[in-house]
């Protein structure tokens, strides 16, 4: 077989050019990667009831998601957890490999099917599902050697100006600015005048999203024969 390549160069070469050209197309078309995937696919599922300690997060919200979500298609295990400020979320974690686009829309429809046995301030608030790893990936503090710029405004700067940069990073699935201190209205309620005259708090909240109502007025004199129209406007609440 050697004596074959050896009697016929022109053979050789032709065979040689052919293997080169085949690793030339092979390097480029074959995906190249410098790490490979070890860490397995992740969806969050997170939930906020307004008011609620752990426990009840934990029986009224969790543990219907966690029935629904439960034996998705590609899962391994998933692990929730219930904070006494309202919060809970779900891990879910998929098989390595799997697309971890598809395992979101997966988790999704499950969580849809789980809405109707959810309180409604949980479904009001909203139930989001995200694809993204549990452990994060950078933390960096915020801070100004200016006294006039507090936590409250550095916190507020950073929701308006840096989170959403970081989130349109490609690869980011999330991106927090942790701190307990916003520009927000909070409103105490009086335990003792509340009982006076007959209120819960329902009754409050239920007065303060009447008297604020984002109202769309339209226009006048905007017919088929006029083309100009004047914009009605409103305070954006009363």
């Amino acid at each position: 077989m050697l004596k074959i390549f050896i009697e016929r160069p022109v053979l050789s070469t032709v065979i040689s050019v052919i293997i080169v050209l085949l690793g030339v197309l092979g390097l480029l078309s074959l995906p190249i990667a410098q790490y490979p995937d070890i860490s397995p696919p992740t969806v969050q599922v997170s939930a906020s009831y307004a008011g609620a300690n752990a426990d009840v997060v934990l029986k009224s919200v969790l543990v219907p998601l966690e029935e629904q979500i439960n034996g998705v298609e590609g899962m391994t295990y998933m692990t929730s957890s219930a904070t006494n400020t309202g919060s809970g979320s779900i891990q879910v974690y998929f098989n390595v490999g799997t697309n971890p686009d598809q395992a979101a829309v997966d988790v999704q429809n499950r969580v849809a099917s789980a809405t109707s046995l959810l309180p409604q301030e949980v479904t009001l608030a909203g139930v989001t599902v995200r694809k993204q790893q549990s452990s994060n990936l950078l933390i960096f503090a915020l801070y100004s050697d200016n006294p006039a710029y507090d936590q409250t405004f550095l916190q507020n700067y950073a929701l308006i100006n840096i989170v959403p940069q970081l989130q349109r990073v490609n690869g980011v699935g999330a991106a927090n600015a942790f701190g307990s201190r916003n520009y927000a209205m909070r409103v105490w309620l009086k335990p003792d005048v509340m009982a006076i005259y007959g209120l819960t708090p329902a009754d409050i909240t239920a007065a303060l999203a009447d008297q604020n109502v984002e109202a769309a007025p339209g226009s006048l004199a905007r017919t088929a024969t006029r083309a100009f129209s004047t914009l009605l406007s409103t305070p954006a609440s009363w």
